[in-house]
């Protein structure tokens, strides 16, 4: 067994044993007797794909769909423990940060060699979304189901107390010397114990009423997705030296280095949360922060659309939430992570030519439409994007440009597919949490990059 393997096997254990109780709580794996299995962690998204499973029972009356949703850390810790005591639902949503490990595990099905996805079509779906759920081998293992980019969430009552136009919030420029307009948009709406706002005089950073810009942790753990990604990728930066299945990282490189050391300075400066305000890895998200009052503005995806136009303050009262794309940087374009989920068939499925039928159905036209109806995420196919769209302009009055425009202006960076994810999450989590906190300066990432370069040459 090599070391990764060793390190994998280890951290599977852990796992199971962690998550023994929940292992045992019901939500049993795939079964024979025509009811499909099938687990996905969103609860937002689980009403338009029970409507999704009750039209496939119709095409299909001899096949029922059973859904199960946990939260997300309950989510892939059951899952992992239930590949080992062979409990694993037949079909399951699956994230780019775990796909790779749960194919060198070989527990997925590739969907080429199942007779209902095996002519699925890369180009039915936004670009560049099918191939990423593609193996090393070159065999499809995930059915595209959604895509997300990232924008930032403001309350517009904030905006107009602090004398901000919105309309200033759609050409913010910002470089790692002295943080551009974006930065002096900040300080501004950032407010101290006394009232005096981020750029006046006697503005005290140590007693902070409202900080100008949230913060959702270090960013470890997910490559700065909802944090820093959107910074350093229009900086230039990009995670490995190719993507997907890159062999060298850029930890060491200064476009992210340059760009982190000013993100995390932003704390000492009393402009955004410090770790102590909201925790680790369990932070508090910006949908919190701004309706509490505690942050002005925040960046984060755009599956959270639903969850922050429903936000009301302490009287009940609805928050008047908008949204603005994310700076231009020195790049001179503005960027984003561009993510996407995609639904799996387990090998511990026993009638896995029915859970291809679902997983087709799933990326298909019908349930595809059913979900952007819903207006909860962008569906993966562009139909179903454009359905989405309208949702969030007719009963929101949301304008969703910001997400959906870095698409087509081709803005975008891939997350980050790689080996070995769970070992790199493991080592890059702390490094970064250390950074955030103020413990270790932003050149210990230099040696972080060596590390994980070395799980490579483990690898091969």
């Amino acid at each position: 067994m090599t070391i990764s393997k060793r390190i994998r096997a280890a951290a599977v254990g852990v796992i199971l044993a962690a998550s023994t109780l929940t292992a045992c709580s019901g939500g049993g794996g795939s079964s024979t007797n025509g009811t499909i299995e099938y687990w996905l962690w969103d609860s937002a998204q689980q009403p338009g794909y029970q409507k999704c499973a009750d039209a496939f029972h119709q095409e299909n009356p001899d096949l029922k769909i059973h859904i199960s949703q946990y939260g997300w850390d309950t989510y892939w810790s059951k899952l992992t423990a239930g590949f080992i005591a062979d409990t694993a639902p037949d079909v399951f949503t699956d994230h780019l940060s775990k796909f790779a490990q749960f194919v060198d595990l070989k527990v997925l099905r590739p969907l080429d060699d199942l007779g209902p996805t095996q002519d699925i079509q890369d180009g039915d779906y936004q670009e560049g979304l099918a191939q990423l759920w593609k193996g090393q081998d070159g065999k499809r293992y995930g059915a595209p189901k959604d895509w997300d980019t990232i924008a930032i969430f403001y309350d517009r009552t904030v905006l107009k107390a602090a004398g901000v136009d919105p309309s200033e919030l759609q050409n913010l420029n910002w470089n790692p010397r002295d943080g551009g307009t974006f930065e002096k948009l900040v300080a501004h709406l950032t407010i101290d114990a006394n009232g005096k706002r981020g750029d006046e005089p006697g503005f005290d950073k140590n007693h902070i009423k409202m900080h100008g810009l949230s913060a959702e942790g270090s960013g470890g753990g997910g490559w700065g997705q909802t944090q820093w990604s959107a910074f350093a990728g229009s900086a230039g930066w990009q995670a490995t030296d190719k993507n997907p299945w890159g062999t060298k990282f850029n930890l060491d490189k200064p476009e992210l280095q340059d760009t982190l050391s000013w993100y995390f300075g932003l704390v000492n400066k009393g402009y955004m949360p410090s770790y102590a305000e909201i925790g680790g890895t369990n932070a508090v998200g910006t949908d919190k922060q701004i309706q509490s009052g505690t942050a002005a503005m925040g960046l984060s995806g755009s599956w959270m659309i639903s969850t922050f136009t429903k936000l009301t303050d302490a009287k009940g009262k609805k928050l008047d939430i908008g949204l603005a794309p994310t700076p231009i940087g020195p790049s001179g374009k503005r960027a984003s992570m561009f993510n996407g989920l995609a639904d799996s068939v387990t090998t511990l499925s026993k009638q896995p030519e029915n859970a291809a039928k679902w997983v087709k159905f799933l990326s298909g036209e019908q349930c595809q439409n059913i979900i952007g109806q819903s207006g909860v995420v962008f569906p993966a196919r562009p139909a179903g994007t454009e359905l989405a769209i309208n949702y969030n302009k007719t009963e929101r009055k949301l304008d969703v440009t910001p997400f959906t425009q870095q698409v087509k202006d081709k803005t975008t960076f891939l997350f980050p597919v790689t080996t070995n994810a769970a070992d790199i999450t493991a080592l890059m989590a702390p490094r970064l949490d250390a950074v955030y906190i103020g413990s270790s300066p932003v050149s210990s990432l230099t040696k972080l990059n060596t590390q994980l370069d070395k799980l490579f040459e483990v690898a091969q």
